[in-house]
């Protein structure tokens, strides 16, 4: 993008929460705030300058599937972000002193999720939803391993990992694309493929049993996020799906907005949630409601997913919503991290490179038949998981 003067950056590592044990659970996330602590060439307060210095920011962070360490930076400093992030990836020092510390600022991070119901209600969901199985383990882990995580599992994660095969980079901005190759290619010119875990995911069995699980919190907000299994991102279904909840839960003309804000002032947050992986994926609605409201929110919110399996969306309302989504998503691309972000997670699950005309006219294919046929295929609210957080009296 020659007119500007910024470069998002991304390395991005193909290694998430779900691809650790019930014991390791947390490591992942541990990790990523670890090689923050130190490197070879520099200490914890020379990479924060490294990049702050010249008015540019560094961060990371880690999710279900994958790892990303990037920074933004005025176009003539790029070479100073590849520098500090490749040798955060190649050589953190992971020393005890520092993991001893940072144990600390993880569990403090860990109280602050637990202080947030709504933050804290989609670990519970992701639990309920998918079981024993890895997805759902919350991102953060949980306090017993962090209190124990060990240098020599930090080591062993980092080199099974965080190898060339497992690594994505991806810029937007004020950046040649031959020139970015050429200072990667110099800071991992000696770097071997590596002995690492090329991983292979196992998809999680789907239940057919819906559930209802209510927890009481010292709050003063009920809250509530009920949804289901849904699809992976490589789907045929994933552009319906993307309109479907558009339509019902993103932004203020949308259904639960219009009917449950502002016909019956429940809410002052409500919306429907889409999460798609490489293989499966989730669909929900979330609502914050007084704690008498909840019973009667819950069946507004089943009556307008009932609306969608059994009456088809008119034209209009699909062509405005089409519209919607592919006007917040042109918008997002004004922004050099949400471009970069798109190149990645194109290379990482399609390997390729979609552009935006080709995006949108996926989009304008979807019609109301789509949309039926995917609300039929997913919104069983018999199948639905149900989770409350009620307020205590006290």
């Amino acid at each position: 993008i020659p007119y500007v003067r910024s470069v998002t950056i991304g390395f991005w590592v193909n290694v998430g929460s779900r691809d650790e044990t019930f014991d390791l659970n947390g490591i992942t996330h541990f990790l990523e705030h670890m090689v923050f602590k130190g490197t070879k060439k520099y200490s914890a307060s020379q990479i924060a300058k490294r990049i702050e210095a010249y008015g540019g920011y560094l961060n990371a962070f880690t999710g279900k599937e994958n790892t990303c360490f990037y920074g933004k930076v005025l176009d003539k400093h790029l070479d100073k972000a590849i520098d500090v992030i490749s040798e955060l990836i190649l050589a953190p020092l992971l020393k005890q002193k520092d993991i001893e510390k940072e144990k600390l600022v993880i569990l403090e991070e860990l109280k602050n999720i637990e202080d947030d119901p709504e933050d804290l209600i989609n670990d519970v969901f992701d639990k309920s939803l998918y079981g024993d199985h890895s997805l759902g383990y919350p991102v953060v882990g949980r306090a017993k391993n962090i209190e124990q995580f060990l240098r020599s599992e930090l080591t062993m994660y980092l080199q099974q990992h965080y190898i060339p095969k497992n690594i994505v980079v991806a810029a937007a901005g004020n950046v040649l694309h031959d020139e970015l190759v050429r200072q990667v290619e110099k800071r991992f010119k000696n770097i071997g493929l590596g002995n690492g875990t090329v991983l292979e995911r196992v998809t999680p069995k789907l239940s057919s049993k819906g559930k209802y699980i209510e927890e009481n919190k010292p709050i003063q907000q009920a809250h509530v996020s009920l949804g289901t299994h849904s699809f992976g991102i490589k789907s045929k279904y994933r552009y319906p799906l993307v309109v479907m909840n558009t339509l019902l839960g993103e932004g203020m003309s949308s259904r639960l907005f219009q009917n449950i804000r502002e016909k019956y002032g429940f809410a002052y947050s409500i919306f429907s949630f889409v999460n798609l992986m490489g293989d499966c994926g989730n669909f929900g609605v979330y609502i914050g409601t007084n704690k008498e409201n909840v019973k009667f929110s819950i069946e507004l919110i089943q009556k307008e997913l009932l609306k969608l399996k059994n009456k088809q969306v008119s034209k209009a309302e699909i062509d405005r919503t089409k519209e919607q989504v592919k006007g917040s998503m042109m918008l997002s691309q004004e922004s050099t991290t949400n471009r970069m972000m798109r190149l990645a997670t194109g290379e990482i699950y399609f390997n390729s490179f979609s552009t935006l005309d080709e995006i949108t006219g996926r989009i304008d294919t979807v019609t109301s038949d789509d949309v039926f046929e995917v609300a039929n295929k997913i919104l069983d609210i018999d199948n639905f998981i149900t989770v409350v957080f009620s307020p205590t009296k006290n």
